[in-house]
């Protein structure tokens, strides 16, 4: 296919670079905009998608990421958010296992490392969606646009809004799934690298692959699907050069009669039907793999989609693409989260917001009249093509086909974002080929650009270091966002800023009147500080509103239990395990609450049934033995304290508990070897010196005995009965000492 240079190349203001150079460029100027998050913490969602997620360690069987979804949940759960990416999830495990744990440089670098390689490898695609495909006698390629390609190229690598994709350790699937999107459009390429002058041959095996690698996207992040438009669009405007403008006037005339039989004999209907047919069985699979129907989302994710009014249900959702489109044009105010108000509902046809409604799809018409009507061949395919590349990968987020789980979202902006860079760099050539008198000027203003955008790179990948950074920054972008309200205040918690976590859970409450896990945090700190009121008052609130929320159950019983309306807290209690069969952290609490009514019998099966479902549950294995051991059931309160050694050998608690059993049954020995191993993990334990110290004072070892009285009133010197025991000791020391008569 012998096609001519773009004429307008050869004005955009940057140099003609060989092939190579021209993806080194690209692959560093995209690895200087996000190296400095590469020693970044895990951060936001990274919490369940891998610090949380046991599909990531090795012990769970390799085959759980094939029914689990992307965090981790089975796929037939009704919790389960249906994000089918097992690929993305291979390549954390992977991680994983390089890094010997949950080390995040590691995950960092390869999101960095990924998004150079896209970046790169987009000069190929580019080339091709403005040159056409035509190739050299060796059947390589040509770039017949290589300074148009290498700007859309440096300005996808560059645009800030990327940075949750690379930045966040869970934009991983963005990530992958551009890659086996690009790779597919690439192969898809490959099957018209003809040996013959026939216009009819093209390779099935390559269409086939293609396919392969789309499946491949898919299984990365659902939106690798939409690279079968781009193929067929590409084939369509470019292997087959249909002319859609003339096209559709033949058809709405009725003049000259469509010649079916040209279309036939490039075997276009043969590839489309493939790649239809790989399309359906790829989305049938994604729906038997989905188990239980498309996830459930709340008015609180996506209002607009819960709008009862349809005329202002496509209005939010138009309003949202209109924002979309502003962070491709201006990124400079990004959020990691844009829900909870963040952006209120048009409620209005007066409201003022409508104007960038109407300018949107004046842009967009704009756009589409010169891609369907312009004279110039040229223009045409790179306006439609570039129109095709910005909206069919954004289309599953468009809530046309179905419900999303997000207002908007900088990631799902990473695909679409190529389509407006190839847009922006024809922008560029157009305008030095209409004005050269101003190529000057717009070579600063491009250069100018790019530099903004490595800054505003740099800048935004350095707030997506850390948590704090990150929520913080969110404040000024969205202040009525009650979500960054209360990831501000569970970061001030965390760090152990309770008093700063209240104000910005309460404002989050004051934002969301119904925000039940914000009642839920602050409820907790509320009950730490003692303020039980307030507390019972915000979980029962919670309950309310949201009656299946275990957590909220189990804190309420908590307070309950402080508040010795003891009858009410096991109520809340069984709620609770009700709503989450399998609760350890609740049968541990239940446990406390039955040991406080002497209910012992109880106590001990609740903490069992704690073990049993959390076998390394310290507090619950050491109550046991505790209240063994308080009611003279030291047999068994050993065997217990020997059972829970097996399962934690380095649990220094449950060695003291053991150890005290041991030294009332009077086997010294024993005792003093778990004292002394407890001491070796944890050397400053005032409790453990005083009792070790009370074994060798039964045992008459008394200079041992009084070294380690001594030790523990130096880490303690209000240590309870430690100072008496003491004084016993030195009396009986004093006794030894004086002379027998």
């Amino acid at each position: 296919m012998a096609l001519s240079e773009v004429y307008w190349d050869g004005q955009i203001p940057l140099p003609k670079l060989a092939p190579v150079q021209a993806r080194v460029t690209v692959a560093l100027v995209a690895l200087l905009c996000f190296m400095n998050s590469h020693d970044g913490e895990f951060v936001f969602d990274d919490s369940e998608a891998i610090i949380n997620n046991k599909d990531l360690k090795p012990t769970t069987p390799l085959n759980n990421i094939w029914s689990n979804d992307f965090w981790g949940s089975n796929l037939s759960s009704n919790s389960s958010h249906k994000s089918y990416r097992p690929l993305t999830v291979l390549t954390f495990r992977l991680n994983y296992l390089l890094a010997g744990g949950l080390h995040p440089v590691g995950f960092h670098v390869l999101n960095i490392i990924l998004h150079a390689v896209i970046s790169a490898l987009m000069i190929d695609m580019f080339a091709i969606l403005i040159g056409g495909l035509a190739h050299d006698e060796n059947g390589r390629i040509l770039n017949n646009a290589p300074k148009t390609s290498l700007l859309a190229a440096l300005l996808f690598a560059a645009h800030p809004v990327h940075t949750e994709s690379v930045a966040g350790i869970v934009g991983r699937a963005d990530l992958l799934c551009a890659l086996f999107f690009q790779l597919s459009f690439l192969t898809y390429c490959k099957a018209f690298n003809r040996g013959s002058d026939r216009d009819d041959r093209f390779s099935v095996q390559w269409v086939v692959v293609s396919l392969l690698l789309c499946a491949a996207a898919m299984l990365c992040k659902e939106q690798g699907i939409t690279v079968l438009g781009v193929n067929a669009a590409f084939d369509v405007l470019l292997i087959c050069n249909v002319n859609v403008y003339e096209l559709s006037q033949r058809l709405l005339l009725r003049k000259n009669p469509l010649n079916v039989s040209e279309i036939l004999r490039t075997g276009l209907l043969t590839r489309l039907a493939l790649m239809g047919l790989g399309g359906l069985s790829m989305l049938y699979a994604r729906w038997r793999i989905m188990g239980t129907g498309p996830p459930a989302f709340t008015e609180v994710d996506n209002p607009a989609s819960f709008a009862e009014n349809i005329f202002l249900r496509i209005v939010n959702y138009n309003y949202y693409y209109s924002l979309n489109a502003w962070l491709l044009l201006c990124p400079w105010w990004l959020c990691f989260d844009w829900s909870m108000g963040c952006v209120p509902l048009i409620k209005s046809a007066t409201d003022w917001r409508m104007v960038w409604l109407l300018l949107l799809w004046c842009i967009l018409i704009g756009l589409i009249s010169q891609a369907l009507c312009s004279q110039d061949s040229q223009r045409r395919r790179t306006l439609t093509l570039g129109l095709v590349l910005l909206v069919v990968p954004f289309l599953p987020a468009c809530n046309i086909f179905f419900r999303v789980g997000f207002v908007v979202a900088e990631r799902v902006l990473y695909l679409s974002s190529a389509g407006y860079c190839l847009l922006l760099a024809y922008s560029v050539g157009h305008c030095c080929c209409r004005w050269p008198k101003y190529r000057k000027p717009l070579c600063v203003s491009v250069l100018g650009l790019l530099c903004v955008y490595v800054a505003r790179c740099a800048l935004r990948s350095h707030q997506w270091r850390s948590e704090q950074s990150l929520f913080t920054n969110a404040l000024s972008v969205c202040p009525l966002n009650a979500k960054v309200h209360y990831n501000v205040g569970k970061n001030l918690a965390d760090r152990g800023n309770s008093t700063a976590a209240i104000a910005y859970y309460r404002e989050a409450v004051s934002l969301h009147p119904t925000y039940v896990h914000a009642m839920n945090n602050l409820g907790n700190i509320l009950k730490e500080r003692n303020e039980l009121i307030e507390a019972e008052h915000l979980l029962s609130k919670a309950v309310s509103i949201q009656p299946d929320f275990a957590a909220a159950w189990m804190n309420l019983g908590i307070v309950q239990n402080s508040l010795q309306r003891f009858e009410a807290a096991e109520k809340s209690y069984w709620n609770a395990i009700r709503f989450r069969k399998k609760y350890p952290d609740c049968y541990y609490n239940l446990g406390r609450l039955y040991a406080d009514l002497n209910r012992n019998v109880d106590a001990l099966n609740a903490w069992r049934n704690a073990t049993v479902l959390k076998p390394d549950h310290s507090l619950a294995w050491n109550n046991m033995v505790i209240l063994l051991d308080n009611t003279g059931n030291l047999g068994q309160a050993e065997l217990i304290g020997r059972e829970a050694l097996k399962l934690l050998p380095n649990d220094h608690t449950i060695m003291f508990s053991l150890a005290n059993v041991l030294g009332k049954s009077q086997k010294y020995k024993e005792s003093e070897g778990f004292f002394l191993l407890a001491l070796r993990i944890n050397p400053n334990s005032a409790s453990c010196h005083g009792n070790l110290a009370v074994l060798y004072h039964r045992w008459g070892k008394l200079e041992l005995a009084k070294k380690h009285y001594e030790l523990s009133l130096k880490l303690d010197p209000e240590a309870p009965g430690t100072r008496d025991n003491y004084k016993m000791l030195r009396r009986k020391l004093d006794q030894l000492k004086q002379p027998t008569p």
